[in-house]
């Protein structure tokens, strides 16, 4: 009786996701994630995977994968703190240290994990965080964890950043406050505001943490957004995925020593959760040498971003306030963002549609990821396509 019950509760909330079109159908790929790819026998330009340097696919990362699996098995068997603390990963923690320009990293099985643990392990119910208000979900719900008093800080608005935390300062509520905020912000594709954070921060005593998922491998040539600033001794807290540029799968936390110390025994995933497979964490580490070593992906990178968004606001299109290889064509109506999606799938353009919850109500687009390895060829058939649909939808 109550597993009926639930499944009408459920089938009844779909059908309304799907009425106002917000509910995400998931594709299942018959192949590699590269810079095409192929659903159900047809085959599209991909622009919405995380692979921005075409790491995930390449020989040499995907040779070290096998050839650590060979060592040391498909799994670490343990958890760190126990004995599934490979050669590897402590290998993986050093090439991250020196990436980032830190004394130490931890990994972990995740990005989402890395917040997870962190939050909480540094603030608790006598501390605040000063929280963007368009951060990742994984940094909210660390934050929710933490038990912290959670302030929610207007978007990029350093003047009340800076106003929220003279507030929490004078009020002598809170024992530690920090501050935390994405590298780039994944949806609109515009960068944290380092310099100022680091002032506010300075000013006030805060720690900073900053997420920097899609700045790792693309920002900074490559070593993240905090490097782009020449900030790395100033940010307290970075984290990052190694499942977007880098091509694989984890995440990363670099700091301190004793900020990673305290982690090894305070971080629960960490603690509580089998260690990052010994091939992840030698393919992540090839991969980061090649971030290190070839700039000219980078580079190719940001040449093919800085095409495409010029051609695209030539057309008219409202790309919104980017400044990384993340370009979102931003629609509004939530249907009309779905129809637009359906449509550069039926011109074998594979651009996925974002709507709510994932940004808010009435700014549903279409975002597209740049990729190391798409061809001009592919990128001027990307441009045609969106002119023919921008004009049938009457959008440009």
């Amino acid at each position: 009786m109550g597993t009926n019950n639930l499944k009408k509760i459920l089938s009844k909330s779909i059908e309304e996701l799907k009425e106002k079109g917000l509910y995400n159908e998931i594709d299942v790929l018959e192949g590699a994630n590269g810079t095409t790819i192929k659903i159900n026998d047809r085959e599209f330009i991909n622009l919405s995977a995380n692979n921005y340097l075409g790491l995930a696919t390449r020989e040499d990362v995907k040779e070290a994968e096998i050839k650590a699996v060979k060592e040391y098995g498909v799994g670490a068997g343990a958890v760190r703190t126990i004995n599934g603390t490979l050669k590897i990963h402590k290998e993986l923690e050093e090439t991250i240290a020196k990436f980032k320009k830190t004394e130490a990293a931890i990994a972990f099985q995740s990005g989402f994990n890395c917040n997870m643990a962190t939050i909480p392990a540094i603030v608790g119910k006598s501390d605040a965080i000063l929280s963007d208000e368009l951060n990742h979900a994984s940094i909210i719900d660390g934050c929710r964890l933490s038990g912290a008093k959670i302030i929610r800080c207007k978007h990029q608005d350093m003047d009340d950043l800076r106003a929220k935390a003279k507030e929490a300062i004078d009020s002598g509520l809170y024992g530690k406050i920090m501050y935390i905020s994405d590298g780039v912000y994944s949806m609109d594709g515009d960068v944290a505001k380092i310099p100022e954070i680091v002032e506010i921060a300075k000013e006030f005593g805060l720690i900073t943490y900053i997420d920097d998922a899609h700045g790792s491998g693309t920002m900074g040539k490559g070593a993240g957004t905090v490097k782009e600033f020449n900030a790395s001794s100033d940010i307290d807290i970075q984290v990052g995925t190694l499942s977007k540029a880098v091509g694989v799968v984890g995440g990363y936390v670099a700091g301190s020593r004793e900020l990673i110390d305290w982690l090894k025994v305070r971080g629960r995933p960490f603690l509580f959760s089998t260690s990052l497979t010994p091939g992840a964490a030698a393919a992540a580490k090839k991969s980061i040498e090649i971030i290190s070593s070839e700039p000219e992906l980078v580079e190719k990178l940001w040449e093919n971003a800085n095409f495409l968004k010029r051609e695209l606001k030539n057309l008219g299109y409202n790309i919104g306030v980017s400044t990384t290889p993340i370009v979102p064509v931003i629609i509004g109506d939530e249907n009309k963002t779905q129809m637009f999606y359906k449509k550069l799938r039926d011109n074998n353009i594979y651009a996925k549609s974002i709507v709510f919850p994932t940004v808010p109500l009435g700014t549903g687009r279409v975002r597209n990821m740049l990729q190391a390895g798409h061809t001009k060829e592919m990128l001027e058939e990307v441009v045609r396509v969106y002119e023919k649909i921008g004009k049938e939808l009457e959008i440009i």
